[in-house]
C-alpha cells in the first residue's frame, strides 16, 4: 500500500498549534508523525486521503492567525524504513530510559533500553504524551502488578512496565499495523509476559488490572473511562494521556462519576498525563 506524506508548515511556527494539528490529523486517520522545524510530516494511506477533511482541520478557529501550507508526496511502502531511518532519533527520558531503533548506535548505557522498529505505529516516544507516561512509569512501583496498556501503539509502555517488574501486561490496539508491530517489538526486547490483542476496550470486560495506561485521545477516553473503572479495584491506578491541559476539567468530571480520585498531573507543551486512583 502506498502512503501519502503530507508536509505541513506553519507560519508563524507554533509548537502547541503543531501538536494540536497533529492530534486532529490522527483523529482523521493519519498514522504517524515526524516533527520538523516548521511543522510536521504526517503519513496516511494514500487511499484514505481526504482533501476536504484536511481543509476543515486547517480552517479550525484554533489556528486563527496561523497560515498552514501543505506539500504532498507519495511514499512507496518499500521506502518507509528509509524514511524513518532519516528522521527517527533516539528518545531519552529523565536519563533513565532510552528508546532506540536497530539502526541507532548509542554508546552510553541506560537503566532501561527499549528497542523498537517504529514503522507506521504511533508511539516512538517522541510525542509528549508518551514521554509523560514514561515518566510516571519510572516513578511507580510495578513489581508484581497486572497492567493494561490500552492503545499500545508500538508497545513501548507495555515493554517498560515489564522491565519495571510487572507480573503480566495486556496490550491492546485497534490498528492492525500497531498490533503486529507491538508483537515484533516485544520479541525484540525478549519480553515474555505481554499479551497483545487487536481490538478495543470491549476486550477488557470482566478483567481486572492494578495499573491501566491509556494514551489515546480525549473523545475515546471519555467514552471508555467507565470501562476502565469496571476493571479496577480499590487502590488501582489509571494513567490517562493523549489529552491537553485544557481537557482536564472534563476528564476529572468523568472520572469522579466512577470513584476515580485525581492523584497527579504532568504537563509538557500543553499536553497532559493525569493519574487517578480507585477509591
Amino acid at each position: 500500500m502506498d502512503y501519502l506524506e503530507l508536509n505541513c508548515n506553519m507560519y508563524p511556527f507554533s509548537k502547541w498549534a503543531t501538536d494540536i494539528f497533529s492530534s486532529m490529523l490522527a483523529d482523521a486517520g493519519y498514522e504517524s508523525f515526524v516533527d520538523t522545524e516548521t511543522g510536521t510530516l504526517a503519513y496516511i494511506p494514500k487511499v484514505y486521503f481526504n482533501a476536504e477533511i484536511l481543509k476543515d482541520i486547517a480552517n479550525n478557529d484554533i489556528f486563527n492567525g496561523i497560515s498552514i501550507q501543505f506539500k504532498k508526496k507519495v511514499i512507496k511502502q518499500q521506502n518507509w524504513n528509509a524514511v524513518w531511518e532519516s528522521n527517527f532519533a533516539p528518545v531519552i527520558v529523565n536519563d533513565k530510559c532510552i528508546i532506540k531503533a536497530p539502526f541507532h548506535d548509542v554508546k552510553k548505557t541506560y537503566p532501561y533500553e527499549i528497542l523498537i522498529e517504529p514503522k507506521m505505529s504511533f508511539g516512538t516516544g517522541h510525542h509528549e504524551t508518551t514521554s509523560l507516561i514514561i515518566e510516571n512509569i519510572l516513578e511507580l512501583d510495578f513489581t508484581g502488578k497486572t497492567v493494561l496498556d490500552m492503545g499500545c501503539g508500538t508497545a513501548i509502555l507495555a515493554i517498560l512496565a515489564s522491565m519495571r517488574n510487572a507480573k503480566h501486561i495486556t496490550a491492546i490496539d485497534n490498528d492492525l499495523w500497531a498490533y503486529n508491530n507491538s508483537i515484533e517489538n516485544i520479541k525484540k526486547n525478549n519480553i515474555n509476559n505481554i499479551e497483545v490483542h487487536h481490538g478495543d476496550a470491549k476486550l477488557i470486560k470482566g478483567k481486572y488490572y492494578d495499573i491501566i495506561l491509556a494514551n489515546i485521545n480525549r473523545n475515546i477516553l471519555l467514552e471508555d473511562i467507565k470501562k476502565y473503572a469496571a476493571c479496577m479495584e480499590t487502590g488501582a491506578i489509571l494513567i490517562l494521556s493523549g489529552i491537553y491541559t485544557t481537557d482536564m476539567n472534563i476528564i476529572k468530571s468523568e472520572c469522579n462519576k466512577y470513584r476515580l480520585k485525581f492523584n497527579s498531573l504532568r504537563e509538557k507543551n500543553k499536553w497532559a498525563a493525569a493519574s487517578f486512583v480507585m477509591s
